[in-house]
């Protein structure tokens, strides 16, 4: 009786003893975490539909948010003095980088040796000037985008190359002329001399004291001349703003003209000397200052 006493005294102590290690590792074992009645079952790779393409939202980009362009601007050319001329020019998108466009220009050609000289009242005139020289240029070309600028800001560059026809106007340069003086000389009597308004022509009007002034711009329109010729454009312009729909820039470039006749802008005493003073050949730099609308 003692002995089994002792026996079931140290097999309780050995179970007692297993008990405590069991609880004691599964207490140091993580918990799984618990999974949320509302979320899904994850899907198998093999049962994973494709993602569809029509629920991405097609946002409009740069290239693609307008379609015609329309600008005009104004010209200074190393061929036209202070201010070239204007003109207007209207493109149509070919795609994302192109352009097409038609444009046309007008200018004022002036001959590099003209001399403006003043007169006995106080008048003032061109010396030998016997024409006003204006250039039509209709044109066609295209404008490929270079560098495009952020959506409301930076600058973008583009190269632009145009061909076409050029129309040369040669329009008579008028004068007052004082016959009764260029005749008999003498001091100006604007009362009661004989003053006249007519093309300037040096061969003519030999008498330098005679001539009074410059006669208004339009004086010969209706005798105009129609010189045809061709011409090239290169450029580069520079077009900034913050707005998708509103251009505003600066082009820079060079041009080469020619006709099929010298422009007679200046006349010589001779015409010995008229090929030497005008010319048929007019290369240029110029710059233009635009802004317009897009759509």
């Amino acid at each position: 009786m003692r002995f089994f006493s002792a026996n079931t005294y140290r097999w309780g102590l050995l179970a007692a003893g297993l008990l405590a290690a069991v609880s004691a590792q599964a207490q140091d074992r993580p918990a799984p975490a618990a999974v949320p009645a509302s979320a899904p079952a994850p899907a198998s790779r093999s049962s994973s539909a494709p993602l569809r393409t029509d629920m991405i939202s097609d946002a409009p980009s740069d290239e693609q948010s307008y379609q015609k362009e329309f600008v005009f601007g104004v010209n200074f050319n190393t061929q036209g003095g202070l201010l070239g001329g204007a003109s207007i020019r209207a493109s149509r998108v070919l795609d994302g980088r192109l352009l097409r466009f038609w444009s046309l220009e007008g200018v004022m050609l002036k001959n590099a040796k003209e001399d403006r000289k003043s007169s006995r009242i106080g008048g003032t005139y061109i010396d030998r000037k016997t024409n006003y020289a204006f250039v039509l240029r209709p044109s066609v070309g295209i404008q490929r985008i270079l560098f495009r600028k952020a959506a409301d800001a930076g600058v973008q560059v583009n190269g632009l190359l145009s061909v076409g026809p050029s129309l040369g106007l040669l329009m008579p340069y008028y004068i007052s002329y004082d016959r009764t003086v260029a005749q008999k000389g003498g001091q100006i009597n604007l009362t009661s001399d004989e003053i006249v308004s007519e093309q300037y022509d040096p061969r003519k009007h030999t008498v330098t004291d005679a001539i009074l002034d410059h006669g208004p711009l339009f004086s010969g329109i209706g005798q105009t001349q129609v010189v045809p010729g061709f011409h090239l454009r290169g450029g580069l312009s520079f077009e900034y703003g913050r707005y998708r729909d509103a251009v505003t820039g600066l082009e820079v470039g060079f041009l080469v003209e020619g006709y099929t006749k010298r422009l007679l802008i200046l006349s010589p005493s001779t015409l010995s000397d008229t090929d030497v003073l005008n010319r048929k050949f007019f290369p240029s730099v110029y710059l233009t200052l635009y802004f317009g609308h897009r759509s």
